[in-house]
């Protein structure tokens, strides 16, 4: 994998961090007056913007539910916190993440404040307020995204998915859309660079990442699934099972050899 020069790779620190300090004064100004489109349209350019930036060239396999899909719950692998910003860059999502995000500097500001739904994995009864909360949005017309493996691989393999999470979508009666996403390397090979992985902190994230010179995110769009009528976990396995064959990937604890996260 090639490096970038340190030069560059302190530029493109720089202009991130005036990025995100232009999507806060953005979202602080201009989001409270915007209608849904208004708002959509946003947060999708400052996403690909940001996708760019990050020298990130997004390649997108299959065809895509549009840009805000109604009563749409998209599901995806989980490899990094740039994986929010990948997908929002061509179809934008209200996200459900782990509460730890809403503390990050700047980014989990923006996040609470352009519609993410935050929940405390630990405790049973938010993970039941947040249903609720994601049942009545779905129902609303809003596009939700979840990554129901529950915490980051680090691309090389897919963790099992949690059932429970797809219960929302059963309840307002709406589509599923797997996405599959991965990061490859300029030699075309799976790259672990952006993996936020092995308790590696945001800071040294994102270093790695502005230090490789290129990384392209596939986004794979499988066929969308209708919740209607079916059961919660057939509509996971079925999920995790598009997902899996799209990307190539063993199932964490099913394949011989079990695979385990290397080193960072």
């Amino acid at each position: 994998m090639r490096k970038t020069f340190y030069p560059l790779r302190f530029w493109r620190l720089f202009r991130l961090t005036v990025h995100l300090f232009y999507g806060v004064a953005r979202v602080a100004i201009r989001f409270p007056v915007l209608d849904r489109d208004g708002r959509v349209a946003f947060v999708q350019s400052w996403s690909a913007t940001m996708a760019s930036i990050l020298n990130l060239k997004v390649k997108v396999v299959g065809e895509t539910p549009g840009v805000y899909p109604g009563n749409t719950l998209l599901v995806a692998n989980h490899i990094s916190w740039i994986d929010v910003f990948v997908l929002n860059s061509v179809t934008v999502s209200r996200f459900v993440a782990k509460s730890e995000i809403r503390n990050w500097p700047v980014i989990g500001w923006l996040c609470e404040n352009t519609g993410t739904l935050f929940i405390e994995r630990a405790r049973k009864r938010d993970t039941a307020r947040v249903g609720s909360v994601v049942s009545a949005a779905l129902a609303e017309g809003d596009c939700i995204a979840m990554f129901p493996e529950g915490t980051t691989a680090n691309g090389t393999f897919l963790r099992p998915f949690n059932a429970s999470l797809f219960q929302p979508i059963l309840e307002s009666q709406g589509m599923v859309q797997p996405v599959g996403l991965r990061y490859l390397g300029t030699d075309g090979q799976v790259t672990l660079a952006p993996a936020y992985t092995d308790n590696l902190s945001l800071i040294e994230s994102i270093w790695r990442i502005v230090s490789v010179r290129e990384i392209v995110a596939e986004l794979h769009f499988s066929r969308t699934l209708t919740a209607e009528g079916a059961h919660r976990r057939h509509l996971c396995r079925e999920a995790e099972a598009l997902i899996g064959s799209a990307l190539n990937l063993p199932l964490l604890g099913k394949a011989a050899g079990t695979p385990a996260d290397p080193p960072a």
